[in-house]
């Protein structure tokens, strides 16, 4: 029986979450299968079936045929790349589904520290991991019913081409980060994180994921308003706050943000 490390949401080691969870952790169950069109649709179509898949389960693809990220937008795969997905069961008590997007975020940031320490990086709202501006990582999340099926894949070895950003992988900057400890990590963290989300709300995802968020001040664009403007936090409910050249400050619930630029550390 595998057992994991504890991987705090809080960054630093203050906060009291890692303390009170301390201590070894079963690994979550792990499906690995060779080749498939998408984990995914594997799973939303398992749940329609009828069959219960239970939460913290995670099928990972050897290699994905019709990925998919954000809008439709075709994901390539790559051997030893990390491509799986989970599914989260929604209770009534839960804070908002919205919100998963942020988790997924800080279960992966986890994740890639804890096998990639001091290796730069920086997760772009709501569902995407940049290096130097570059896309590695990206998060997907489908509902179906009261079950929201969360995919992530990760730039291990190989960067897919994509017709409107750059990208980069792990491996590139000397990160040679094995897939299977990579989804065993990712799991564990998921796990926790979700924990996190249920007991202490929003808020304390909030405080975690923007230590790992592009820093206030960067400028983007919303493309389906075409709205420009410059980060400026995360309200409490986990929307983008985005202010404007004059000063007004807009709410962004959902959207495709773009960096007008990249995001260097430094900047």
């Amino acid at each position: 029986m595998a057992v994991g490390c504890r991987l705090s949401v809080h960054s630093g080691s203050g906060g009291g979450f890692g303390q009170r969870r301390s201590g070894a952790v079963l690994i979550p169950p792990i499906e690995r299968i060779q080749q498939t069109g998408s984990t995914n649709a594997d799973l939303l179509a398992r749940l329609a079936g009828g069959e219960h898949i239970g939460e913290g389960h995670w099928l990972v693809a050897d290699r994905q045929t019709a990925g998919r990220g954000r809008l439709g937008r075709a994901w390539g795969d790559g051997q030893g790349n990390f491509m799986g997905s989970t599914v989260v069961h929604l209770t009534a008590s839960d804070p908002s589904p919205a919100t998963l997007s942020l988790v997924a975020g800080v279960a992966l940031a986890k994740a890639v520290i804890a096998l990639a320490p001091g290796l730069g990086f920086q997760l772009k709202w709501p569902n995407d991991l940049l290096i130097d501006g570059a896309k590695c990582a990206g998060i997907l999340l489908e509902r179906t019913g009261n079950s929201v099926v969360m995919g992530i894949g990760v730039n291990l070895l190989v960067a897919p081409e994509l017709p409107d950003r750059p990208t980069a992988t792990l491996k590139s900057l000397g990160a040679d980060v094995d897939r299977d400890r990579f989804a065993e990590l990712l799991a564990v963290s998921m796990i926790d994180t979700l924990w996190a989300w249920r007991q202490e709300g929003t808020g304390a995802i909030v405080r975690a994921w923007l230590p790992y968020g592009h820093p206030v001040g960067t400028p983007l664009r919303v493309s389906e308003q075409e709205v420009d403007g410059y980060f400026d936090g995360l309200a409490p409910d986990g929307a983008l706050r985005l202010r404007r050249a004059d000063g007004e400050t807009m709410v962004i619930h959902a959207g495709d943000v773009e960096l007008r630029r990249p995001v260097r550390e430094g900047d």
